[in-house]
């Protein structure tokens, strides 16, 4: 009876809320944004390598680093991969927009990319703003050490005449601001890469293009196929910067991280966004449907600006939630949500390893040994399986929620610190909380696995108790 019902539950959910639900995830403009942005990526892998080592766990080798003066290097190396992540987003999706409709995509890509530096005020802040006053950061040396406080700062300045001190502290004009570039540009890039690949397909297909004759070559004439699309919308995109300039005094990035990105990664970074990230993955997997690459590509869009964002406030030492650190990040979703794969299925690993007398659990456990350590579960997924099993559906759903809450809160109270850093995805577990987070982090990885096992076990017991039953009936057949 109860297998009835779950299959009944089961039919339902594959006739009634499935069917919209991949609807929307197969849109155009849905995969090419969970597409697109897998481009920026190995960026933030390289970047949090150098972040790491620029701000070592242990505090005597990033001491040593200072010193020998190859932390400012470590720092060049992050300033141009990982904290410039809306570049490679950008362009990442404009061209997996324009690649799917079979359109030259590369053009595309930097069509996005020179939109979202034109609709972005190309001023920066004068340095010697944050660094005067009391609480000013100071003047720096190479190694990062200060040679000069905030307060000696102003006192120099004070004594400049007042036209050269408002000189001094006027507002660079010309410069590209890095702060659009890394995880606070991230909603408004995900949308300039939707539109302009969106608004540039629609006009390479109705034909808008110049055409040179034959004996031009073909990547010469490809790029005048590219020069309307890309002029109608670098033409539309001044259009709206002026705009804004005039209606608003802001620009449009401003207005964008104001009122969309802002209350987004808020909701995101909040324990019901962690709880429901938790449960919507094994949710989608429990019927068959990939849950980590739907609530990766989605949930993405927010998590990766809250990794940037934390990243920023590692590289100036800064990690803490009182300055503003989020909880809920990628990592946050990599490193314990999917922790061992969906579901976190490393205790159901060890029952395989060490308790079960099935056949089909202990083959399977074998399988799985190796892939599990890199956080690769498939063979458990789809071999148990796990999808469709009413004897494990309560640990496979909520060992996962379980982990997200206590994570959570272990970073909230502030047992565990917020991570800042990207690792691997195969990274395996405590390897990669060592990585993202010191030795806190990597025991909470660890502990984390003994939740797992404590979750998984007594089901898994049941369940192996029926597999003998079953095995044991076809033997006597």
């Amino acid at each position: 009876m109860a297998e009835q019902k779950q299959s009944s539950f089961g039919a339902f959910i594959n006739a009634k809320i499935l069917p919209p639900i991949m609807k929307f995830v197969n849109t155009k403009a849905i995969v090419a944004l969970k597409d697109g942005m897998v481009y920026a990526l190995p960026f933030i892998i390289i970047g949090s390598i150098f972040l790491i080592l620029n701000s070592f766990p242990i505090t005597a080798v990033q001491e040593w680093f200072k010193d020998i003066g190859w932390s400012v290097f470590f720092n060049q190396a992050y300033q141009t991969t990982f904290a410039i992540i809306s570049i490679w987003t950008v362009i990442g999706i404009a061209y997996v927009y324009a690649r799917n409709e079979k359109q030259e995509a590369l053009p595309c890509g930097l069509t996005a990319l020179s939109v979202f530096l034109l609709l972005q005020n190309l001023v920066v802040n004068s340095p010697l703003v944050s660094a005067m006053g009391k609480d000013g950061a100071g003047i720096t040396d190479a190694a990062g050490k200060v040679v000069y406080t905030g307060t000696q700062v102003a006192e120099q300045i004070d004594k400049l005449p007042q036209v050269i001190q408002n000189y001094l502290t006027s507002p660079v004009t010309g410069a590209i601001n890095m702060t659009w570039l890394g995880g606070q540009g991230m909603i408004a890039a995900i949308i300039v890469g939707l539109l302009v690949g969106w608004s540039y397909t629609a006009m390479a297909k109705a034909g808008w293009k110049i055409t040179l004759p034959e004996q031009v070559p073909a990547n010469v004439a490809n790029q005048f196929s590219a020069m309307i699309p890309s002029g109608v919308i670098v033409t539309v995109s001044m259009l709206i910067y002026a705009f804004f300039a005039k209606a608003f005094n802001t620009d449009m990035l401003q207005w964008i991280y104001d009122v969309l990105q802002a209350p987004l990664q808020g909701l995101s970074d909040s324990l019901g966004g962690a709880l429901i990230l938790a449960f919507m993955v094994v949710f989608f997997w429990f019927f068959g449907v990939h849950g980590g690459l739907i609530m990766g590509g989605i949930g993405g869009a927010f998590l990766l600006p809250n990794t940037a964002d934390n990243a920023a406030l590692l590289a100036k030492g800064e990690l803490t939630l009182q300055n503003g650190a989020h909880i809920v990040t990628n990592e946050f979703y990599n490193n314990f949500i999917n922790l061992t794969g969906s579901g976190i299925t490393i205790g159901l690993l060890v029952f395989t390893l060490t308790a079960a007398k099935s056949v089909q659990f202990r083959s399977l456990g074998k399988v799985e040994a190796v892939p599990g350590i890199f956080n690769i579960n498939e063979p458990f997924l789809f071999g148990i399986p796990l999808v469709m099993n009413p004897w494990l559906a309560i640990p496979f759903f909520m060992t996962p929620v379980v982990v997200a809450l206590s994570t959570y809160l272990v970073i909230y109270f502030g047992l565990v610190p917020p991570t800042g850093v990207a690792a691997p995805w195969t990274t395996p577990p405590i390897i990669s909380g060592f990585l993202i987070g010191g030795w806190k982090m990597a025991l909470w990885q660890a502990i984390v696995l003994l939740i797992s096992v404590a979750m998984y076990w007594p089901f898994a017991k049941k369940y192996d108790k029926y597999l003998c039953q079953q095995e044991a009936a076809n033997e006597a057949k």
